[in-house]
């Protein structure tokens, strides 16, 4: 057998309120993609980051070409061949893309050239981006990409890969593949991490399982189903989403020609943005990120409020000018798309996170409800699994899945009569997946009005009853979600709608997704 690429051995590491690895092992042959599975919270990010020389283990040892490896930095891992893309970006907000891609790179390289590399790169894979944008003007899925192109401009011997496909649309996906097959076939080891197990089985050809930080199980992933992976990752299947016939109900959020102009030399104009979702229904939002869906979330949350008052209608009312904390008193409650930053105040503990959106932990006179505010937290984490030390548990201590649970619990919890979320499941494990949707599920049952914008395709077609496409700021016309197909919402995402939409005229809410059938 050929010298593995990497070995783990014995790899431990501990924190004051948890043990985040307890003496993994894991070996990585050359030319090998290797996926490592785990629900959030069991280990997985701690051990990539350990490999990557952002974190220290307390023990253990790492071998890579052979030789014992001790990565001080993630500088000392580029120089021998390591490039990690996080899940949780590394990027200075305040830079441009080339000065990011730049300071990962070889300093005898020139900015221009850099920029010259970061263009070839991102047209060869399928990831556009422009380098001279900065860093805090780009979306999620923007900055996704950036993390990939600096990677791959670093032609790596092992590429770290975590939830690399969770912002990409099934196209760029599958172009993405191809890249990374090549790169494998090249002799380029890569770890894969992610909750998509369809893309385990088609990519990976070995498997490392860890669930509490320890490896429970190694397989190849090929000879497995998307049934038996989440055995071993949960230890069950998830349970299936219960699908009961829509009662739809009065309108609660009419969008009626909103159009703003971009904030920014980066954003993205919205046109004549139309949208109706009902009580009992769920309408979801599919696109390419970076295509509007940020300026369109701000305008239906009361962040942005240059819209006129009646282009935003809330259960009747003129909402275009109201704020945040007003809309929520008529019954609307949003989920960023940002955990950390906007969704969570990294510093504060969960308890005290309540505060961003719920009116009620304030008393008379100012007077902070602690008490009540912990129960409430401590119910949120019990009903949707959260992993978490306690109500008073910085949000930045949670692993990423984790706190998109307390945050989506948060918002659900306070009984809305409208949901806007964005990205509900994004880096989410295939158990707090189901369970999240399920409760996007529940509201709808009980005639909550639903409206998700995600990039998960898989997602938006197991939850909505209506989907729409925004590209460049317009919105497609709605069509119904048993009368959709990937490949046509696939076409939509490029704003190639127009002429479906003539073809299919829409005639009202609720026949004109059949009329379009």
């Amino acid at each position: 057998m050929s010298t593995p690429r990497l070995q783990l051995a014995g790899i431990t590491k501990r924190y004051p309120s948890v043990v985040a690895n307890s003496g993994v092992s894991l070996t990585v042959q050359p030319g090998e993609t290797h996926a490592v599975l785990g629900e959030n919270g069991a280990g997985k990010s701690t051990l990539m980051k350990i490999i990557y020389g952002s974190v220290k283990p307390d023990e253990g040892t790492v071998d890579f070409n052979g030789q014992p490896a001790h990565i001080r930095n993630p500088q000392e891992a580029r120089a021998l061949g390591i490039s990690m893309v996080f899940q949780h970006f590394s990027l200075f907000d305040t830079l441009t893309v080339a000065e990011n891609v730049w300071l990962g790179l070889d300093k005898s390289l020139s900015l221009a050239e850099v920029t010259r590399r970061i263009v070839a790169k991102a047209g060869e894979y399928g990831l556009e981006i422009d380098p001279q944008r900065p860093v805090h003007t780009l979306s999620v899925g923007e900055m996704q990409r950036v993390e990939i192109i600096r990677a791959l401009l670093t032609d790596p011997k092992l590429l770290i890969l975590d939830e690399p496909t969770s912002v990409l649309t099934p196209q760029a996906v599958l172009k993405l593949f191809v890249v990374l097959k090549k790169l494998a076939s090249q002799g380029c080891s890569i770890l894969y991490i992610s909750h998509k197990l369809h893309e385990i089985r088609e990519l990976c050809t070995a498997c490392t399982v860890l669930r509490g930080g320890k490896v429970t199980g190694v397989c190849n992933p090929q000879h497995e189903t998307n049934e038996s992976l989440s055995r071993l990752m949960i230890g069950a299947e998830p349970p299936p989403l219960q699908h009961r016939p829509s009662n739809i109900g009065a309108v609660a959020l009419h969008v009626n020609g909103l159009s703003l102009p971009r904030e920014d030399q980066f954003g993205v104009d919205l046109e004549g943005v139309a949208l109706q979702v009902r009580g009992g229904e769920v309408v979801g939002v599919a696109g390419v990120s970076g295509n509007g869906q940020k300026e369109l979330l701000y305008a239906l949350s009361g962040e942005d409020v240059r819209a006129e008052p009646g282009m935003v209608d809330v259960f009747g009312q003129p909402a275009g000018h109201l704020r945040p904390r007003a809309r929520r008193r008529l019954g609307l409650h949003f989920v960023p798309e940002e955990r950390l930053g906007r969704g969570a105040v990294p510093t504060l503990g969960l308890a005290h996170n309540l505060l961003l959106t719920r009116d009620d932990a304030v008393g008379a006179g100012g007077w902070l409800r602690t008490g009540q505010m912990e129960r409430q937290a401590r119910a949120i984490i019990e009903r949707f699994k959260v992993k978490a030390g306690g109500p008073n548990a910085a949000a930045k201590s949670l692993s990423g899945g984790n706190l998109q649970k307390f945050i989506v619990g948060r918002e659900i919890d306070a009984n809305p009569r409208l949901f806007i979320v964005s990205q509900p499941t994004w880096g989410v494990d295939v158990g707090a997946a189901a369970l999240i949707r399920a409760e996007i599920l529940a509201l709808r049952d009980a005639g909550c009005a639903v409206l998700v914008v995600s990039e998960e395709l898989d997602e938006l077609f197991e939850i909505s009853d209506r989907l729409h496409v925004i590209a460049k700021g317009r919105l497609s016309p709605s069509i119904d979600r048993a009368a959709a197909t990937v490949p046509q919402i696939g076409e939509w995402m490029s704003g190639l709608w127009d002429g479906a939409a003539a073809a299919r005229p829409v005639q009202n809410v609720e026949e004109g997704a059949h009329a379009q059938a």
